[in-house]
């Protein structure tokens, strides 16, 4: 049984969950950096993550970097992009991928307070053609040097805090976003971990 001031805290925590604000990873083959990109979803208060890949096999979790932050997620596998997405859209999110591309818009020109899912590639070909023909929109974070790219925990964490930052803005912060039945239901599955 939790001690009251872990309850307090698993509380705390769910009150700040925003349970429509999505990070999809397509075919990422780093366990490095998939841990990693878990660990900074927990900290800015994302909940949920689609884990795209072969199989639906579900992608290994390196412990020491997520410091346990995967078990307060909720990770859903999907065997492809088009059904991933296909759902996503279905429940209303708007779907950004990251691109390089001459159309993509500046990251920051996204209204991350609808309800949103940002597609990341994988670390080796970046996003799919098929997440590119099925994105709402693109986004890009700019570059300024010689390399084009960023790892992709470090592109997460900026995508992720810009949406945190318009949520605070707007008052997601300031109280559960969860319905009082998936406050109870959470409560009493990470009351049990």
């Amino acid at each position: 049984m939790p001690t009251p001031e872990r309850l307090d805290r698993i509380k705390s925590v769910l009150g700040f969950r925003q349970p429509d604000l999505r990070i999809v990873l397509e075919q990422v083959g780093n366990p490095h950096n998939a841990s990693a990109v878990l660990r900074t979803c927990d900290a800015a208060g994302i909940m949920n993550i689609d884990v795209i890949g072969s199989a639906g096999q579900p992608m290994p979790i390196n412990e020491a970097i997520t410091t346990r932050a995967d078990k307060w997620l909720s990770i859903r596998f999907h065997d492809s992009t088009a059904a991933c997405l296909a759902a996503l859209k279905a429940e209303g999110f708007v779907v950004a991928v990251t691109h390089l591309g001459p159309e993509a818009v500046p990251y920051t020109s996204l209204d991350y307070t609808r309800p949103t899912a940002v597609v990341f590639g994988g670390e080796k070909d970046g996003i799919s053609p098929e997440a590119l023909a099925a994105a709402d929109i693109r986004i890009k974070i700019p570059m300024f040097g010689m390399v084009q790219s960023l790892n992709l925990s470090v592109s997460v964490g900026i995508v992720a805090y810009e949406a945190v930052r318009q949520r605070l803005h707007r008052g997601f912060f300031d109280g559960p976003r969860l319905s009082p039945e998936e406050l109870e239901d959470y409560l009493d599955r990470w009351s049990g971990l």
